[in-house]
């Protein structure tokens, strides 16, 4: 087994009009054997953008903190948040400068540009670079991953309409792979708004929100 799958991931990252949807799996493993059910693999790094971090779990935490305090510089120095394209270099050029001992990691980089236009990307561990209009995926569950979104994406999507599909998406993806699963973590961001949604898988049942809108009906019933 690679060390990339040694705790299992599913990640994706969709465009849609004027908004991006990043989704990833809940279920923290060692190889086979389940540790916990809620873990985070995506992070905010600002309002307008999201990293999702896959393959090896220490590695990721260890990453996103190094970054975490580049972006804490960049912005004492310049006075502004990193732009996404420049939020993928900076990730690009750590994993290359750790080429010879690199982190086993995959990164997802979703983020707002200018004039609200979505840039998503992912990597490999040493920083080589993979631009995409449509999606990007990673993780143990990649190769489904590119078949469901291969089958469901589609351009100009509303926030509702690709909260739906990432959704969907993932959950068709995760029953294929059994070292992701456990539900999952859905963020739509569009403007200055993001909405997250945390979907669970319990053996028996999995229950989906199955948008935006019905979440908030059901809130508002419940106060």
């Amino acid at each position: 087994m690679s060390i990339f799958e040694y705790n299992g991931s599913a990640l994706i990252a969709m465009v849609g009009k004027n908004c991006f949807a990043i989704a990833s799996d809940r279920r923290l493993g060692v190889q086979l054997q389940t540790i916990a059910t809620d873990f985070q693999r995506i992070y905010k790094v600002h309002d307008r953008l999201f990293l999702g971090l896959s393959g090896l779990a220490t590695d990721a935490q260890t990453l996103y903190q190094r970054l975490v305090f580049r972006h804490k510089l960049y912005q004492l120095r310049e006075e502004r948040d990193m732009k996404p394209e420049t939020f993928a270099n900076l990730v690009s050029a750590i994993l290359y400068e750790k080429r010879f001992g690199p982190y086993f990691c995959q990164p997802v980089i979703a983020g707002l540009g200018d004039e609200d236009k979505p840039f998503i990307c992912t990597m490999d561990s040493i920083g080589a670079k993979e631009l995409a209009k449509d999606f990007v995926v990673a993780g143990t569950a990649s190769e489904s991953l590119y078949g469901a979104c291969e089958s469901m994406f589609k351009e100009g999507m509303e926030p509702e309409e690709l909260f739906e599909t990432v959704s969907q998406a993932l959950l068709s993806s995760v029953d294929r792979d059994c070292l992701s699963g456990w539900g999952g973590h859905v963020y739509v961001v569009r403007e200055n708004t993001d909405v997250r949604c945390i979907f669970k898988h319990d053996h028996s049942d999995m229950i989906l929100l199955r948008s935006i809108k019905y979440i908030e009906k059901e809130l508002n019933m419940l106060l």
